[in-house]
């Protein structure tokens, strides 16, 4: 895995959870787009992504925020 794509998704998940700090439901992981970095999180059981687009899992999201 791209570690950019990874710091990416640390970002993304790290933002939303400030802006939205109510949600308490943990996402599977993180889309993110593989030439623009831009993404989002991803909370259903089965993502429809984009061509361009990796799912990043949450637990290597998670494995190095703790």
């Amino acid at each position: 895995m791209d570690p950019s794509l990874l710091r990416a998704a640390r970002h993304l998940y790290r933002q939303f959870y400030e802006v939205h700090p109510d949600v308490t439901d943990r996402p599977i992981g993180v889309a993110v787009n593989r030439y623009s970095y831009r993404g989002k999180l991803i909370f259903g059981k089965r993502p429809i992504l984009l061509p361009q687009e990796c799912l990043i899992p949450f637990e290597q999201i998670q494995s190095e925020l703790y």
